[in-house]
């Protein structure tokens, strides 16, 4: 029972934070508001990622590096994408 109860919380942690570094609409959508034409490709290498599944460019990373703790971006800290 103990290794069950273990392995049950390792698992929602792991979820937990994944989930927070991964990017969101939220943050595309106030990206968008200050470049119009930022599409999924701006921060990612494929141009639609799936869920999970998308790896960052160097522009993403930066805004990733940007992220405070509490999930929000400084855009002060990101460069323009190119």
């Amino acid at each position: 029972m103990k290794r069950t109860t273990k392995s049950v919380l390792v698992t929602l942690t792991s979820l937990a934070i994944a989930s927070t570094a991964l990017a969101t609409m939220d943050i595309h959508k106030e990206y968008k508001v200050k470049h119009p034409d930022a599409k999924c490709d701006t921060c990612h290498m494929m141009k639609v990622p799936k869920k999970g599944a998308g790896e960052r460019n160097d522009f993403g990373k930066k805004v990733e590096a940007a992220k405070g703790k509490d999930g929000k971006i400084n855009w002060s800290k990101v460069p323009a994408a190119k």
